[in-house]
């Protein structure tokens, strides 16, 4: 049975201790641009050309794309001359984005994500990788390692998204 047939499903063990991790990164994440402008969500103010709006986008598309790699296998994230100009936009809020939207867009995904992880059958349901330079020839990843590569992946960029924000008004996450 899965979460869409019944959505009071909750998810026990080790889904519930992945799924509380991402969740914990989660709040970090949405704590650290809570308050910003759109402009400011979009402000570039250290020497990279990342910005905070751009980060959440990135992360939520992230999430959302190896997501459906569980579910759809390898195809999902095989990179394409296409996907690799959406790679690159996600970094950036576009003209017309609002902070507003990407994190709507990340609520989204992340009520995906949990939908298909409580309805999984086992964690270890895998799929071989795309052939990439950075994934090992003939290497598989099971859903636990997805979302242990998506739990690193937020909490990374959650780090980053706290050095901007610290350098656009002084606010830390933590500390």
């Amino acid at each position: 049975m899965t979460t869409t047939e019944n959505p009071t499903l909750t998810p026990t063990g080790e889904k519930a201790d992945l799924l509380g991790a991402l969740a914990q990164h989660r709040f970090l994440f949405r704590h650290t641009v809570q308050g910003l402008t759109d402009e400011q969500a979009a402000a570039t103010p250290t020497a990279s050309e990342l910005c905070l709006g751009g980060l959440v986008k990135h992360v939520a598309r992230g999430e959302r794309d190896w997501l459906r790699f569980v579910v759809e296998g390898t195809a999902a994230v095989a990179m394409t001359e296409d996907s690799y100009a959406e790679h690159a936009a996600s970094f950036r809020m576009l003209p017309g984005e609002t902070l507003a939207g990407v994190l709507a867009e990340y609520d989204a995904v992340a009520a995906r994500t949990e939908e298909i992880v409580t309805g999984l059958p086992s964690l270890d349901v895998s799929h071989p990788l795309p052939e990439a330079p950075w994934f090992e020839p003939g290497a598989a990843w099971s859903a636990r390692r997805v979302l242990a590569h998506v739990i690193a992946e937020t909490a990374q960029h959650a780090g980053h998204a706290d050095i901007l924000r610290e350098t656009i008004d002084g606010q830390k996450t933590m500390g």
